[in-house]
């Protein structure tokens, strides 16, 4: 290759990186980011990529930890709205995934056992707050715990399950603190306690049953019991 065949090659590659260099990270006529643009830690490594199109994310924005080729967290952004579909990652494997907008959870999130195949919890957002049932599961696939929540507070049901399925626990919350009818149940899903809760503490006259049958003395004798089993001390009426 001659002198001057080498010299236009090298003046090519220069201009063509120039010419890349230029695209990134670049503002418009408003000051608005706009196309491709990359950030890095101090030590060089990306921390994020992603395109913008007047000053607004647009396609899929991936962010990274220092040290990590990759990415943590993957946005894919809507074209029609302010929407984004989210998932964090554990390398290759997915955690968590649902919906944004802006900094806000919206919709259903799904939470993943280390495996990123079996559901951990799934839970529902309104507006940044939990909103709607929560379920959290066991890795068997079998429902822990089921309840609702309304403006980031529990409001209504809460049920709690052991692993096998049966009911050990049936409570009911106002605005994040229990009220109503509460029940409990013995690992076989037999009846030990009910009673009524109102602003979140016992009220009034419990049950208490041994074998499924009403303690004679309305609860179960302290013999039977474990330290950490023993009944709270009742208010009065």
């Amino acid at each position: 290759m001659s002198k001057v065949n080498v010299i236009l090659v090298l003046s090519f590659v220069v201009a063509s990186f120039t010419a890349f260099g230029q695209k990134i990270n670049k503002l418009d006529s408003q000051g608005r980011r706009t196309g491709i643009w990359k950030k890095y830690y101090e030590n060089g490594d990306i921390r994020y990529e992603g395109e913008f199109k007047n000053g607004k994310e647009i396609g899929t924005f991936s962010f990274y930890n220092q040290g990590s080729s990759y990415p943590e967290i993957v946005k894919i952004f809507s074209n029609t709205s302010d929407t984004a579909s989210v998932k964090f990652y554990n390398k290759t494997r997915v955690k968590t995934k649902g919906k944004m907008v802006g900094k806000k959870r919206v919709g259903k999130w799904i939470y993943y056992f280390a495996d990123g195949q079996r559901i951990f919890s799934e839970e529902n957002y309104e507006n940044g707050l939990l909103d709607g049932v929560v379920k959290n599961y066991y890795d068997n696939g079998n429902v822990t715990e089921e309840t609702f929540y309304e403006e980031g507070r529990k409001h209504g049901t809460s049920k709690i399950y052991t692993e096998e399925g049966i009911l050990i626990e049936d409570v009911i919350y106002v605005d994040g603190k229990l009220n109503g009818l509460g029940k409990y149940y013995d690992l076989k899903g037999v009846i030990k306690e009910k009673g009524i809760y109102e602003n979140g503490a016992r009220k009034g006259k419990w049950e208490y049953y041994i074998d499924g049958e009403v303690s004679a003395k309305g609860r179960p004798r302290k013999s039977m019991l474990k330290d950490d089993a023993k009944p709270k001390q009742e208010e009065e009426e």
